[in-house]
């Protein structure tokens, strides 16, 4: 006795710029999974059952037309078994996991415990700021580089090359870098140096975290709003041409890969037009730590960062080409 599994009459379903018949078998309990190719000619009939076949021990269904190629365009019916089999499986997480997701979680709880102690000295401090340095805030900034420091220790170690690389404390720079994870930010400013980070305006509106930014004079930006950004490059030249730094991740975003992305000309412009020196800087391992997209964890690990040579020059294009080839191939060592 040949079991056949009953067929549904056809419906016609709009696929791009053609309607296509399509047919939906549906297999009866017991029965593996079927796939059908159904040509146009059978289709034709408002009822249409492929035989069955057995090969390799599975029942598939032949169609004799669409093996001699006379009707080569078709269509696949998937079972709905097929699709059921493999929905709602959830996959256990591994030890690592779990360790690196507690970690993340400490991690986090250490930073906010952090953030609010030294958040009260940041708002006393902050109208002498104001006062008497203004553009630079280097009070602020070393109270960052408190927060970033105690928030990592336990967490990472990081090791710094080209320390001698940095120009003065006083010297106004554009700082670039590539950026592979949340945790460059918290990196970067345990160098201890006043530059101004471009961040979205989002960032400033988290509790403490934002408020935090404000104060030490971060810029905001909109990113797909053209005349933010026109007033942003506008702010980190005036910024410039009172004696601050300003820091840019020029992909523009993180790095999901690793590797490294294209370049923004933006930063480079602003260093053409002032004058003033870029400064590559590259991070290795914070991506690893805790990758683009899963902020949640904090896998074990340690960072380099790694300060070049300041490039100087007047094309932004060529500043740009020699800013990210030298980051390059320091992340290819």
């Amino acid at each position: 006795m040949c079991l056949r599994p009953p067929c549904r009459r056809y419906s016609k379903v709009h696929s791009g710029s053609s309607l296509r018949k399509r047919a939906t078998l549906q297999a009866p309990t017991g029965l593996a999974p079927k796939c059908s190719v159904i040509s146009r000619k059978q289709m034709s009939s408002p009822w249409y059952c492929p035989s069955p076949k057995v090969e390799f021990n599975r029942t598939y269904y032949f169609n004799k037309s669409y093996a001699q190629h006379k009707y080569p365009r078709y269509t696949v019916v998937r079972s709905d078994l097929a699709e059921a089999g493999s929905s709602g499986v959830a996959c256990p997480l591994s030890g690592y996991e779990v360790f690196s997701r507690v970690r993340g979680v400490c991690f986090y709880v250490v930073t906010a415990v952090v953030a609010i102690f030294l958040f009260q000295w940041m708002l006393v401090a902050h109208p002498f700021v104001l006062l008497l340095d203004r553009y630079r805030r280097k009070a602020h900034h070393f109270i960052a580089k408190l927060w970033s420091t105690w928030s990592v220790a336990t967490f990472y170690k990081i090791q710094i090359e080209g320390l001698e690389n940095l120009p003065p404390p006083d010297t106004p720079a554009v700082y670039v870098s590539n950026h592979q994870s949340f945790l460059d930010i918290y990196t970067l400013l345990t160098l201890g140096r006043s530059f101004k980070f471009i961040s979205k305006t989002d960032i400033f509106l988290f509790p403490i975290i934002g408020w935090a930014m404000y104060m030490l004079g971060s810029i905001p930006l909109k990113r797909m709003d053209s005349r933010s950004q026109l007033e942003t490059l506008k702010r980190c030249m005036d910024l410039i041409k009172k004696g601050a730094s300003v820091f840019f991740f020029p992909e523009g975003t993180r790095s999901k890969d690793g590797k490294l992305g294209a370049f923004k000309k933006g930063a480079f412009s602003i260093a053409a037009k002032t004058k003033v020196p870029v400064v590559p800087i590259t991070l290795i391992g914070t991506g690893k730590i805790m990758p683009a997209g899963n902020e949640i964890t904090v896998n074990p690990g340690n960072v380099k960062i790694i300060i070049h040579k300041p490039i100087e020059g007047s094309d932004a294009e060529a500043l740009s080409n020699e800013a990210r080839a030298t980051i390059s191939r320091a992340l290819d060592v």
